[in-house]
């Protein structure tokens, strides 16, 4: 059992046990003596601090783990054994004598170099990252723009987006060498040689005329008014990110709060999860598969505000994203294997007929077709899925009623009357969808001659809304009289033959006879007008090459107003 000690390396919090903790100080201590009068030893020092926090974070798998020997000896063998720089052996004595260095070259990143820039440093940074001149990178930048704007864009892009490369770690990741004490001693020193160089031959006279101009060049100021803006439309895009995802939880928390509630209270979106839900998965159950679904990729939308608003905010962890997305997958899978199953429901269509003979006291009087409304019977609720929705029965039994009734007449084989009610119905095969519509209610009532037909249909909430509808076929002799009556007009089905060709909405009222041919003959339909000609032998034609407008006798005078009350045409004397 060993003493852990919290230490704070280049800013940053590590748990590190006693033994560990002691043999990185005298490690460090080590590299500072062999510094100690180096010019920017303060720098190197700095860099190297750095590079060992960075390391210690990369090989750490949680934040509460405590670093041990076996971390310290990674990051010495990385960054390189003290006696490479003449330290006093007898601080590492239990250290071998000769380690070689790591020299292998790491991944290059990707960094502005703004040593060598232009404008943003954008340029020089890809050409250690890709290898290739800056300059044909700049020449190819321009074209780009010139040609298509994009390259102006893509240049602004990578600016915002790259960071440039500040402290000596990053320049020696941007160049893919090794970050040890030998590289950053020796980056460190270049730059104080250049430096110097750029010291002895300065011109003091243009240092003294910039100095006066300003301290910034044009580009810079640009730079820094962009990112300003830029950093300011962050912030907005974080708040709108943050408002986004709380509404939207608070949002869904409540519905499924109010769902798991819904024994105590009527909610009309329970009702229609009833109508149409087949896969008998508890509505409380469907609420949180679809909280979970729709909640965790917002939760990361806020989460992801948070991080641009709160630059220093702490992680939730590895565990709790990777917990979440395996929840979220769960959850969509889920809900994607219902809903394949809830649509393999409408899949196939099942039949019922149900013909019977009809008795008609009066064969010759005219058949009237009348239909029973289904609001003078039952209180509906408002919630419906289609053409279907609840209801209760006499006995306050809740069933589902449709008004998806529609009425046909056919010429019958022989003399007598007859009706046939087809009942149909969706299923996940055949045989379920027969059985579905099995359970539809219908009824008709003869009296007279007159045919009272309901225009509604009923069936058990446990067959569900599944398109169930009613198609009553009316068989009639050739010769016999029929009308349907003002009930009947939503009613009336498709491909009824009639003389008149009216649609089926416009056969309702008129008096028809059943012919030969089986199509219905028209007894009162009004007959078109022989010609279009005038009282005083005039006519107007109007067709696709315009109005046509023809006057008989040359004498007679034809007068046109337009006004506001439309159009007024008159043809004769206009002085009487």
């Amino acid at each position: 059992m060993n003493k852990t000690v919290n230490i704070n390396l280049a800013n940053t919090l590590f748990h590190i046990d006693d033994e560990a903790y002691n043999k990185l100080r005298r490690y460090l201590e080590s590299i500072k003596r062999s510094f100690s009068g180096t010019a920017g030893s303060e720098e190197i020092i700095s860099d190297i601090e750095a590079r060992v926090a960075e390391l210690f974070l990369e090989k750490m798998e949680n934040e509460r783990q405590v670093i041990t020997q076996k971390e310290v000896d990674a990051v010495i063998n990385i960054m390189g054994q003290p006696e490479d720089y003449m330290v006093d052996e007898d601080i590492f004595e239990d250290e071998p004598r000769k380690t070689q260095t790591q020299t292998t070259r790491r991944t290059k990143k990707l960094y502005r170099d703004i040593e060598q820039k232009y404008i943003g440093g954008v340029c020089s940074g890809l050409e250690h990252y890709l290898g290739i001149d800056a300059l044909w990178l700049r020449l190819g930048f321009i074209l780009l723009t010139i040609f298509s704007g994009f390259g102006l864009i893509a240049y602004i892009l990578l600016w915002i987006l790259v960071p440039e490369a500040a402290t000596t770690s990053q320049k020696l990741d941007m160049s893919g060498e090794p970050i040890n004490i030998s590289n950053i001693e020796r980056k460190v020193k270049e730059g104080f040689d250049d430096v110097a160089d750029k010291v002895k031959n300065v011109d003091y006279e243009k240092v003294g005329n910039k100095v006066k101009s300003g301290s910034k060049t044009f580009f810079d100021t640009i730079g820094d008014i962009i990112m300003f803006f830029f950093k300011i439309f962050g912030k907005f895009i974080g708040i709108l990110l943050i408002i986004i995802g709380a509404s939207t939880l608070i949002g869904l928390f409540i519905a499924m709060f109010t769902v798991g509630l819904s024994n105590a209270i009527s909610i009309p979106g329970v009702d229609f999860y009833e109508i149409i839900g087949t896969t008998n998965v508890p509505v409380w159950l469907m609420s949180i598969l679809i909280f979970f679904t729709v909640g965790i990729p917002f939760f990361f939308l806020m989460y992801l505000g948070l991080k641009i608003l709160v630059t220093n905010l702490k992680s939730i962890g590895n565990i709790a994203k990777f917990s979440l997305l395996g929840l979220w997958l769960i959850s969509m899978g889920t809900l994607f294997a219902l809903g394949v199953r809830q649509a393999a429901e409408f899949a196939n269509v099942g039949s019922v007929n149900n013909r019977e003979n009809i008795f008609i006291e009066n064969a010759t009087d005219t058949l009237l077709v009348k239909m029973r409304g289904s609001e003078l019977e039952f209180n509906m609720d408002d919630v419906h899925f289609g053409r279907m929705r609840f209801t209760y029965d006499d006995n306050d039994k809740r069933i589902l009623i449709s008004d998806d009734v529609d009425v046909k007449v056919r010429k019958a084989e022989d003399d007598a009357f007859s009706i046939n009610v087809r009942k149909d119905s969706h299923g996940n095969t055949t045989l379920n969808a027969r059985e579905r519509a099995k359970t539809i209610s219908y009824g008709y009532e003869v009296a007279g001659s007159t045919i009272f037909l309901d225009d509604f249909l009923t069936t058990p909430p446990s067959s569900k809304a599944r398109n169930q509808e009613i198609t009553s076929t009316i068989y009639i002799p050739e010769g016999t009289f029929i009308k349907f009556e003002e009930s009947a007009r939503g009613h009336i089905g498709r491909g009824i033959k009639n003389d008149q060709d009216y649609y089926r909405s416009s056969i309702v009222g008129h008096l028809w006879t059943m012919g030969d041919d089986g199509e219905l003959k028209c007894q009162d339909c009004p007959e078109e007008p022989e010609s279009d000609e005038t009282e005083n032998g005039g006519s107007i034609i109007i067709d696709k090459d315009g109005v046509n407008i023809d006057i008989k006798d040359q004498n007679d005078e034809f007068q046109m107003k337009l006004n506001e009350d439309g159009i007024s045409i008159k043809a004769g004397d206009t002085n009487n």
